[in-house]
């Protein structure tokens, strides 16, 4: 007697795997281990593209912010040789309004409490922290930052130093490095290397080029050779 054959699958037919995907969906919101990696990919693609074509984008003389802002009062900013009309909360920090509202990311924020440099940009000839500075306080000044130090193409003195000293690694705190080295050119302290270090102390950089920065201040005050 012909023993009874054995049925296929069918379609029909539970899928363990199937199910425990499905189960693994509803638990966690129709989320798999391989979409979420997939979505945190491109998230991450787009915030580090998005500063980047903010960057690339050519810039007008003036520049209007939407002025739907509760509180925001008009405030005039000459950057670099250009006039900015934004509207502003009178306890917006220049260093919010560069980047938050003028899409210079050249000024960085790092410990946003004074201490670390980063953010240094000239005001009027002179270094600030620009995250201990409201915007509304500068009508009327010129204020330099990283974006205006180059001229027709051509990285300034210190710009020229820092890459022939390799004076970076991250390169986070270079914007405030090579901002506050400018000034100090134009300050009165002693030659040596001691000087510049004192005077670049409010300077921090993590990743310890503290004798290559020096090494490029020292270039570009002519005290060094190239």
């Amino acid at each position: 007697m012909d023993q009874p054959k054995k049925p296929l699958l069918d379609a029909q037919e539970p899928d363990t795997d199937n199910n425990s995907t499905t189960e693994r969906e509803h638990a966690f919101g129709r989320f798999s281990r391989r979409s979420f990696l997939a979505q945190l990919g491109a998230a991450g693609v787009a915030a580090t593209a998005s500063p980047l074509a903010h960057a690339t984008e050519t810039e007008a003389p003036e520049k209007e912010a939407p002025a739907g802002v509760p509180g925001a009062v008009p405030v005039t900013l000459n950057i670099n040789g250009k006039e900015y009309r934004v509207r502003l909360e009178a306890r917006v920090t220049l260093l919010d309004a560069l980047r938050d509202h003028l899409q210079l990311f050249g000024t960085k924020k790092g410990c946003d409490h004074g201490q670390c440099g980063a953010c240094t940009v000239h005001v009027n000839g002179r270094r600030v922290n620009s995250c201990l500075s409201f915007a509304i306080m500068h009508q009327g000044d010129k204020i330099v930052t990283i974006e205006g130090l180059a001229q027709n193409g051509q990285l300034s003195p210190v710009q020229q130093a820092f890459l022939e000293h390799d004076g970076f690694q991250c390169g986070y705190c270079t914007p405030g490095q090579i901002m506050s080295a400018t000034a100090l050119l134009r300050e009165p302290i002693d030659p040596d290397d001691n000087a510049v270090r004192a005077a670049m102390s409010g300077n921090i950089c993590r990743c310890g080029a503290y004798n290559n920065i020096v090494a490029a201040v020292q270039q570009a005050r002519g005290n060094k050779p190239a």
